[in-house]
């Protein structure tokens, strides 16, 4: 009863989100402040036609004002008579320890090459069959790793920093919070909600399984979606209201969490796809999209109309493209393909800006991923068993370190909030890597 409680309020505030958004674009068009609007409707994928009656947001805010001045009055707490969904504190992201690299000036830096500070591993966990995928919430506080066994491990990130530290002297540190037990067919990819504490995972069985885990017994999805293919990737939009699902289709699935309807493109037929999608990301407001295929190509996708806006072929030659990602700035694509390379792309072109060359990755789905301030970029060489570091703007190696798993590790995730990185093996083990200062 309480998980149904819980999701009945979940839907509840989207669809609260979802009219407070509409109001404020109709507000906005309707003042004539109209590159606003569309900056607001793009953002939370809020169509500019929204209908709403003339000066309804005024006349809501200055109800709502003279409630809140009268219950102040009369000593009326205005706190939510319901205990929160989230966990305190969840969602509330830190300040970035430095500004992100300003790729403008990506032209001419050969010579400059920043060195990347050492870093240690340690072993923190492992499932029972591959570790396949693993994503950080967008606080950093939480980790969450996705197997061939079905499981998924959630993982307490200051429980892990205390369990790497050398004097640690309060016996035995768990780092893993939460084990879930749902689906039927190994996990794919994982993504949290960017308000809420709910965790998503798409998987082989078909399906995205929605798990909450503030809930300390709860060991099964309190929500399905059943899709109609293999399950890859998955990305919440930024509002939280829709995820993408990239699958064995050709066609990235948008779905509206509220009401569990798939949206596609009318015109998909004509789009001449015909690659399954390995990745699919959604940019950091939520303006676009970009999926990485099997037939080899980037594609860039509007947020709002999910029409393909540009189309990358043979990115990576004729074998697949594994990996994809917008920047922080939305302005440029990090891809990564069987072809063993790693490139950047202009968004605004779909011109080639960077190759990162010298990392073997022809049989291994592995990620090619910034750190967090986006000074380097990082990735996997299957023949040597290492990760390897580049300098972002002059693509120049700068470190290569053995990966410490007995095999390639298969995925990398950067945390968005400090300088650590995990890494997932097909020796089912979880390595945690930290800066050495």
């Amino acid at each position: 009863m309480e998980s149904n409680n819980s999701l009945e309020q979940t839907l509840q505030d989207g669809k609260l989100y979802r009219h407070v958004n509409s109001l404020i674009v109709a507000h906005l068009r309707d003042n004539n402040l109209n590159q606003a609007a569309s900056a607001v409707a793009s953002a939370t994928m809020t169509p500019m036609n929204v209908e709403a009656p003339t000066n309804k947001l005024l006349e809501l805010v200055a109800k709502g004002l003279a409630v809140e001045k009268d219950e102040t009055l009369r000593g009326v707490s205005t706190a939510a008579p319901f205990d929160p969904v989230i966990t305190t504190g969840y969602g509330s992201i830190p300040a970035p320890r430095t500004a992100s690299v300003d790729f403008s000036s990506v032209n001419d830096t050969k010579g400059s090459s920043k060195i990347i500070p050492k870093h240690e591993s340690r072993h923190v966990s492992e499932h029972k069959n591959v570790a396949r995928c693993a994503r950080f919430s967008p606080d950093g506080r939480f980790l969450a790793t996705g197997s061939a066994d079905t499981s998924i491990k959630l993982f307490e990130i200051s429980k892990v920093k205390q369990m790497m530290q050398p004097d640690a002297r309060d016996g035995p540190v768990r780092p893993v919070v939460r084990t879930f037990y749902d689906h039927q067919q190994p996990i794919n990819d994982l993504d949290f909600h960017p308000q809420n504490t709910v965790l998503i995972s798409g998987a082989k069985d078909r399906t995205i399984k929605f798990f909450d885990f503030s809930k300390t017994v709860a060991k099964r999805a309190f929500r399905v979606i059943q899709d109609t293919h293999n399950v890859r990737s998955v990305s919440f939009h930024p509002s939280g209201d829709f995820l993408l699902a990239g699958t064995d289709h050709l066609i990235p699935h948008l779905y509206d969490i509220n009401t569990f309807k798939c949206y596609l493109p009318t015109n998909f037929q004509e789009m001449g796809v015909n690659g399954a999608i390995n990745q699919v990301r959604y940019s950091s407001t939520g303006g676009m999209y970009v999926t990485a295929s099997k037939d080899g190509a980037i594609r860039l996708w509007d947020g709002v109309t999910a029409s393909c806006a540009r189309s990358i072929d043979g990115a990576h030659g004729a074998v697949e493209a594994i990996g994809a990602n917008f920047t922080k700035d939305e302005r440029y694509i990090l891809s990564c393909g069987k072809d063993s390379s790693v490139k950047l792309w202009e968004v605004g072109t779909g011109r080639l800006v960077k190759q990162y060359l010298g990392a073997t990755h022809t049989q291994l789905r592995c990620q090619a991923i910034f750190n967090d301030t986006e000074e380097f970029v990082l990735s996997v060489d299957e023949s040597l068993n290492e990760i390897v570091a580049w300098d972002a703007l002059t693509a120049e190696k700068v470190a290569r370190w053995p990966s410490n798993h007995v095999g390639a590790p298969r995925w990398l995730e950067h945390s968005p909030v400090e300088a650590a990185f995990v890494s997932c093996g097909m020796d089912r083990s979880i390595r945690y890597w930290k800066e050495v200062v």
